[in-house]
């Protein structure tokens, strides 16, 4: 048979009071670590983009009996365009690293382009200004068709007076499909134009590096165009 005394009943409220103090210890800590985690800011850490590696600046010359000839980079690859559309002397240059085509278009300056979509009676020198100005006015209008997507347009004149190429380039900024165009004539006979397009879907934030990229092979080629 248990006896139970008065000494025991004390001990085992001493125990119960003990217990309940530590019990309390332990919820006040928990709840004072939860609350302090509640109060922490989670900052997401920005976007990244993979990392991209460009081959060095290489440049050969591209020289196949068209009316015009320039200089490549050595990982690009010319060949005709075979569009249905295309005219003779019309040129796709594809760097396939970058996903990347400069499409060249070329135009003859002379009175019987003018006869197209002219029908008031020119001289043959008004005629061949009256062309130019078409051709012009078309590149201009085909640059800034990207101005819905585009943040800004910034042209730039072009000169070199040595071998009689004029023209102006288009930078295009923002999600364009086209970066950057450009034009080049002699004003007399030759009319050049080409367009940089990148076959991926247009984010100027991850394709900027690219496009920098891209943009010193095209000022290249710009910068060596002779006349034939």
């Amino acid at each position: 048979m248990l006896i139970h005394t008065e000494g025991d009943d004390k001990l085992m409220n001493m125990h119960k009071i003990i217990f309940s103090r530590r019990a309390l210890t332990v919820v006040l800590l928990l709840f004072s670590l939860s609350f302090t985690s509640c109060r922490h800011k989670y900052t997401p850490r920005p976007r990244g983009y993979f990392r991209i590696s460009f081959p060095k600046k290489e440049y050969k010359l591209y020289d196949e009996g068209h009316p015009y000839r320039f200089m490549i980079p050595v990982y690009a690859q010319a060949r005709l365009d075979d569009d249905r559309f295309s005219e003779p002397h019309w040129v796709n240059i594809t760097i396939p690293a970058n996903k990347a085509d400069i499409h060249i278009s070329y135009k003859e300056i002379s009175p019987s382009e003018y006869y197209r979509f002219g029908k008031k009676q020119l001289s043959a020198e008004e005629a061949k200004r009256a062309v130019l100005m078409r051709l012009t006015e078309d590149s201009r209008d085909l640059a800034y068709k990207h101005s819905v997507k585009a943040s800004a347009i910034e042209e730039k004149v072009f000169i070199n007076s040595k071998d009689k190429v004029y023209g102006t380039v288009y930078l295009i900024k923002g999600n364009a499909a086209s970066p950057m165009q450009f034009y080049l004539t002699d004003s007399t006979r030759h009319f050049l134009r080409g367009a940089l397009y990148i076959r991926e879907v247009p984010n100027s934030d991850s394709l900027q590096p690219v496009i920098k990229f891209l943009e010193k092979d095209i000022r290249k080629l710009i910068e060596t165009t002779q006349w034939r």
